[in-house]
């Protein structure tokens, strides 16, 4: 490999210092060069962290360029916004978002309470418990149960439940059998009563006022009178199953007496 070798005086390193540089002349890196630099001892160093451990605090090579071997503004301008970012970040500090009372540090076998003093007694952090927990529904996502009928294990279609007078939809398009299905849904996924949509305002407007966590029916009340109808209807099953051993008998009573109204009055 042919190679060029030119050697000069560096005056940004103490006096003696050289700086080599090699040009490759062929091969595959033909053009390309290395540099190199030597002490007044003539020691050679070929990067520049090595130049920075031998020479120590007594040269500030933080804006040298190790392959021109001067001094760059640009670095020295780059390497002061450091300082003053790094100074700005120190003063400014970080914030501290933890609200939470401190724990005390010294021992102690007693248990010690915490004052926590501030300037504002009167402002108290509310928290909504309900909307954190509970996802948000759709508006009329009843709707999505038209069409669908319960069936029997051989898959035929057993006969819809005929729904109380009492009972009237709220909204478009409202059938029986949506409002039977919806209020049969919020029967099994609600813990809270079934009471229908009390507001007036949702009967005008039922795509604002309406109220997701009930179904879309008006407002509804189960009397004494409509109980005391539905065991007298009870009554004829109940009389049927009597024959039967005790445990089945009393599972069937309980199925003779769970209807819709049942459901609703609790």
């Amino acid at each position: 490999m042919i190679m060029e070798k030119k050697r000069m005086d560096c005056p940004f390193l103490p006096p003696g210092w050289k700086k080599e540089e090699v040009i490759r002349k062929s091969g595959l890196s033909a053009g390309k060069s290395d540099v190199y630099y030597y002490s007044p001892t003539g020691k050679k160093f070929r990067s520049k962290p090595q130049l920075s451990r031998y020479l120590g605090n007594s040269v500030d090579l933080g804006c040298f360029d190790f392959r021109t071997g001067k001094m760059m503004p640009s670095k020295m301008q780059m390497k002061n916004k450091q300082r003053r970012n790094e100074n700005l970040s120190i003063n400014k500090g970080k914030p501290d978002l933890n609200t939470a009372l401190p724990i005390r540090q010294t021992a102690s076998i007693f248990k010690q309470p915490i004052t926590k003093v501030v300037n504002h007694p009167g402002n108290k952090v509310k928290t909504d418990l309900q909307r954190a927990t509970e996802q948000p529904r759709q508006l009329f996502w009843e709707k999505r149960l038209n069409g669908l009928k319960a069936s029997d294990i051989t898959e035929e279609f057993l006969r819809s439940m005929e729904l109380p007078k009492g009972l009237t939809g709220v909204g478009p398009d409202t059938s029986d059998e949506t409002l039977l299905s919806a209020i049969a849904s919020a029967l099994h996924m609600s813990s809270s009563p079934i009471t229908g949509q009390t507001s007036s305002a949702a009967e005008k407007n039922p795509a604002i006022w309406l109220n997701t966590s009930q179904p879309l029916c008006k407002a509804f009340i189960v009397t004494d009178q409509d109980i005391r109808e539905q065991e007298l209807k009870a009554a004829p099953g109940i009389s049927q199953v009597t024959f039967l051993p005790e445990a089945d008998s009393r599972l069937l009573k309980m199925m003779a007496q769970s209807s819709f109204t049942d459901y609703l009055s609790t």
